[in-house]
């Protein structure tokens, strides 16, 4: 049985019973089911709203029938037989709604909305019912009827987040957790038992035992975040049950656990753990009541490859333990293709090194073949378009055009996962503010840190380059201050970039000092300059206008050439004074007139009119 593991490993479970499927979520959203036996995809699911509300946990269905959920509350589903539970998948989102997921269809079966406030942490079928258990970190658990798709109870679990769930064998009993362990009675909805004892939120549940609290064999164990142990607790009829029980020791906090319960007291417990330095560690024990002493595995694998002539260790991403309890079941490196091996082990070596060349097993061929897949985005068509526009417009013109932001959120994940330096740098030459913050605002939290890295390495490029990059720090640090302030070692990730920063504008005073003393230096000497250049006016008039008297004299210039202007001066001077001669002869004759007028007037003709000096006459 695969537990939930911490919050910071990629969510990934087998199926149930064969480990036939290996369900793995990406850190882009994007839900890859590989085939273990033939080694190759089988299919491939990204959520629409995979950006916004990335997978958070995968739990597969118990192996049993359920009646098929009604086709108002199915998307896309298929009519006919109830399918399996063991073919279908429950994965819980950051958005506070659970996607069914159905292999047998290739496509959703159906979403299971308005139950939760906040991320879906945990999910758990029910055994025998059709029902589904989900925790949340708005503090409440709700139980949902999958043949309805309606919440048909929910309540209040703890104060704070439940970050884990697990239901027991018989199906009668709920654990849940958060910063305490519950047991609750899913008959009455009433808690059970409490326990206490870890400082730290609970990340993994797990039932050790299917046998009955009344018969005093009930234990089941907890892992918690930054804790290096597992506890084991023992569920008593009488109620004394306030601490652990026995702990086992780990390497490091534990991220994906496989567990082969105990059916009898002469059975013992076989316990896979993968921690977060990436080893795995088996554990055996009889559980028959208390242990002091915290047990060490009885055995410890780690994966490596040969980097020249030094072994690099592989991270391990889970681990299953086979039926016939003589062989594993591995998936370590990428997560974007993992490698899969089952491979037998023997206790009696307390530490195996697998040495593999992961560089050539990671050249695994995709089954191409599966009808079944079904993809929302095709990420090689997008990119390979991206591309192609790159090379005939530029970056301007591709912020206007059908390469919204959503697209640039995609190709931004995409090339941080395959390193494709061409997306990166064509991503990276944006110029628009708000393209960069919208961006950044719709990538998921787990590709922050390394968008971090990224633009901490363009950073120590070119300066001009970095007046770009500096707009991406400002969005990654304003859209995603919760998460990484979040993190435990933000001070080491972040601390690169700070002396980086800091050392850059260490000189940044002395050079402003030093562009103002250029600035009053170049400015006078510009004003030198212009004032040599005042100096050198020549004062000589280089054209003379003069206007004309007459109206003739100026047409008569007009039709004239410029060559006999200097010849007809004389002839202009004579005709100038013969007409000044006539206009002071025609006044004296005006003044004479003038003077007979004001005789006539004293002599009284002025009365006369001519017409009565006609009639005297």
């Amino acid at each position: 049985m695969a537990a939930d593991g911490g919050r910071a490993a990629l969510p990934c479970a087998f199926s149930p019973k064969s480990q036939q499927f290996l369900a793995l979520c990406a850190q882009d959203g994007r839900l890859r089911i590989w085939n273990t036996d033939s080694k190759t995809l089988q299919q491939e699911y990204v959520p629409s709203a995979h950006l916004s509300s990335a997978c958070t946990c995968v739990t597969w269905g118990p192996c049993r029938a359920v009646q098929e959920v009604p086709q108002r509350k199915r998307r896309k589903c298929e009519a006919g037989s109830a399918p399996e539970l063991s073919d279908l998948l429950a994965l819980g989102t950051a958005a506070g709604s659970i996607l069914i997921y159905s292999t047998v269809k290739g496509d959703l079966h159906c979403t299971l909305e308005g139950g939760h406030s906040g991320p879906v942490n945990s999910v758990q079928w029910h055994p025998e019912d059709s029902v589904l258990y989900s925790g949340s970190d708005d503090t409440h658990i709700a139980e949902w009827d999958l043949q309805t798709g309606k919440v048909r109870c929910k309540w209040k679990a703890d104060r704070s987040a439940v970050s884990s769930l697990c239901i027991s064998p018989d199906g009668k009993l709920l654990l849940s957790a958060g910063m305490t362990i519950k047991m609750w009675n899913l008959e009455t909805k009433e808690v059970y038992r409490k326990f206490t004892g870890h400082s730290t939120m609970v990340t993994t549940l797990c039932f050790a035992t299917t046998r009955p609290p009344d018969s005093n064999g009930m234990y089941f164990l907890s892992g918690a975040a930054h804790d290096r142990l597992l506890s084991v607790w023992y569920v008593r009829s009488d109620g004394k049950d306030k601490n652990s029980v026995v702990s086992f020791t780990l390497t490091d906090e534990p991220q994906h656990i496989d567990l082969q319960t105990s059916n009898c007291k002469d059975e013992p417990v076989r316990l896979a753990v993968v921690c977060k330095d990436g080893q795995l560690h088996l554990f055996e024990h009889f559980l028959n009541g208390p242990c002091k002493k915290p047990l060490s595995p009885v055995c410890s694998l780690q994966v490596s490859t040969m980097k020249g002539d030094s072994p690099v260790p592989v991270p391990l991403l889970a681990a299953a333990l086979r039926a016939d309890r003589q062989n594993l079941m591995l998936a370590y490196g990428h997560h974007l293709q993992p490698v899969m091996e089952k491979t037998p082990f023997n206790t009696s070596e307390r530490h195996i090194c697998l040495v593999r060349d992961v560089h050539g097993t990671l050249s695994l061929s995709v089954d191409t073949a599966v009808s079944k897949v079904r993809l929302f985005f095709d990420f090689e068509k997008l990119r390979l378009q991206f591309i192609d526009l790159t090379d005939c417009v530029t970056t301007e013109d591709i912020c206007t055009s059908s390469l919204q932001t959503d697209s640039f959120a995609v190709l931004l994940v995409q090339g941080l996962e395959s390193n494709d330096q061409r997306i990166l740098a064509k991503i990276f030459q944006t110029k628009k503010e708000m393209l960069i913050k919208n961006t950044v605002a719709r990538l998921p939290p787990q590709a922050v840190l390394p968008l971090l890295e990224e633009l901490s390495r363009r950073l120590q490029g070119h300066p001009f380059a970095a007046l770009l990059i500096v707009q991406w720090f400002k969005a990654v640090l304003t859209q995603h201050t919760s998460y990484l302030s979040s993190l435990p070692d933000l001070v080491s990730q972040l601390g690169s970039i700070y002396h980086m920063i800091e050392s850059r504008v260490k000189l940044y005073q002395q050079l402003t000092r030093l562009h103002g003393k250029l600035y009053l230096l170049m400015t006078q000497v510009a004003t030198n300059n212009s004032a040599k250049n005042v100096d050198n006016i020549s004062h000589k008039a280089k054209l003379v206008y003069e206007e004309e008297s007459s109206d003739e004299d100026e047409d008569s210039r007009d039709e004239g050439c410029p060559e006999d202007d200097s010849d007809n001066w004389e002839e202009d001077e004579a005709a100038m004074e013969l007409t000044e001669d006539k206009k002071n002869h025609k006044d004296e004759e005006d003044d004479e007139e003038d003077d007979m007028n004001d005789e006539s007037k004293a002599n009284g003709d002025s009365d006369l009119d001519p017409e009565n000096e006609s009639e005297e006459e």
